[in-house]
């Protein structure tokens, strides 16, 4: 396993690029997405007296705004890669265009160091794209290679053309995310915690993070101060993986710094809420302290799947949540719940009634496509059935899974789903 952490720590003096590539996909939704982990690194080496510089292809190739900060970014069809050329559906890249991209790589100091981070496994392709443009114009700079692929496809990341390649979590000091090397950023980021103490066999939250740690609230309120300073910030999401765990002694005293602190600010969980946590105090605190963007964590009503969730979640603990939310303010229209779709042996009827249990209490459905995560119980369940995805990280994808590879769900019955989670509890009646 590969660690760049002591060069991290002995750069002194240099010139740091860091680039979040485009992303090439069926589709893209921008959920507060920010590298954070690349931001902590890049705030990191400017504190060593490094002069540091970023290019996040997402941000930079935004079009049309979105509610809290968010925006859709651009997209131009490309042609699909070859494990993809059976699936009927357009393949785009998102972000910003070669021509921008060459552009703003022109326009910067030549890099000593190259920090090119990674999202999903089968987004490899816009890694691909950046690292012929960077070797373009920067043929001597070293590129490393980071991220949450490169941790995932280690051997896959190697074959890419990086000088170096991250494969182990990388552990940096730094309490705060240089937000700042963004042109007007709308909203900020952070973790209040690092992993997760439970074990999903979808997840991988463990791989990634393998012990699970909460941060002092002090620290966090210095983190979100640091970010609430930048005058366009007006939102704030929440990366954890689990944000209510223990909220007794972390999240309560958190909400409680939040309301003095930074009244103005909104604030977001994208990741999802473990609904068994949400009790009547619970749902007044988040409702009292400004979390507008609520999500749950149902994922199913089906006992095999929600015991490969970690039993996280009853039938009875998801309708007390949701009746404390609306007790204390929220509407139904607020109160998001992801049902997955795609897991090994889930069919059709199942994802069916998790869909109208949902809808029986007023609140929306937001489905999410299984994808197969190297590492996970459920990786290896999946490529047993289906070993090219041992292999090849396209295969990974979420829409290639559930809808072409995976035989458990149709294409047909896919989108049947979806259009039924799509429609509102009201438009249903």
């Amino acid at each position: 396993m590969e660690d760049y952490s002591r060069l991290l720590h002995n750069l002194h003096d240099k010139t740091i690029l860091g680039i979040n590539p485009p992303v090439f996909d069926f589709a893209y939704f921008d959920f507060w997405a920010k590298p954070l982990g690349l931001l902590y690194i890049l705030e990191t080496l400017r504190r060593q007296d490094n002069s540091v510089y970023l290019i996040d292809c997402i941000y930079e190739g935004r079009q049309t705004p979105k509610t809290y900060g968010r925006y859709k970014p651009l997209r131009k069809q490309v042609k699909k890669p070859l494990p993809y050329a059976h699936i009927p559906r357009k393949y785009y890249h998102f972000g910003m265009t070669k021509e921008a991209f060459i552009q703003r790589l022109s326009q910067i100091p030549t890099p000593d160091f190259i920090f090119l981070t990674s999202g999903m496994t089968y987004w490899y392709p816009g890694i691909q794209w950046c690292l012929k443009h960077i070797k373009e114009i920067f043929p001597h700079s070293p590129v490393i290679l980071g991220g949450i692929y490169a941790q995932l496809c280690s051997e896959h990341a190697h074959s890419l053309g990086a000088d170096g390649v991250q494969t182990k979590p990388l552990h940096i000091e730094c309490s705060y995310p240089a937000l700042d090397l963004y042109d007007k950023p709308e909203y900020g980021v952070l973790m209040t915690s690092w992993g997760c103490p439970l074990q999903c066999k979808y997840c991988a939250s463990k791989i990634l993070w393998p012990k699970y740690y909460q941060r002092p609230a002090e620290e966090i309120i210095q983190e979100i101060s640091y970010q609430e300073r930048i005058p366009s910030v007006h939102d704030m999401a929440f990366y954890d993986d689990a944000l209510l765990i223990n909220k007794e002694a972390h999240f309560y005293p958190l909400c409680n710094a939040l309301r003095h602190h930074f009244p103005n600010l909104r604030f977001h969980t994208p990741n999802g809420l473990h609904v068994r946590e949400i009790d009547e105090k619970c749902a007044k605190i988040l409702f009292d302290t400004g979390f507008k963007t609520i999500r749950l964590s149902l994922e199913s009503t089906d006992p095999v799947i929600q015991k490969a969730s970690s039993g996280k979640v009853s039938e009875h603990q998801y309708v007390k949540a949701v009746e404390n939310l609306l007790r204390a303010g929220y509407t139904h229209e607020d109160i998001e719940t992801y049902i997955l779709i795609g897991l090994p042996g889930q069919h059709f009827e199942s994802v069916k009634k998790a869909i109208d249990f949902v809808h029986s209490f007023g609140a929306v459905a937001k489905t999410a496509e299984f994808s197969p995560i190297p590492g996970t119980a459920m990786f290896e369940i999946s490529a047993k059935e289906h070993p090219e995805l041992q292999d090849e990280p396209l295969y990974q994808n979420n829409t290639a899974y559930c809808g072409y590879i995976s035989k458990d769900i149709t294409p047909e019955e896919l989108q049947i789903l979806k259009d039924m989670a799509h429609r509102t509890p009201l438009e249903k009646k």
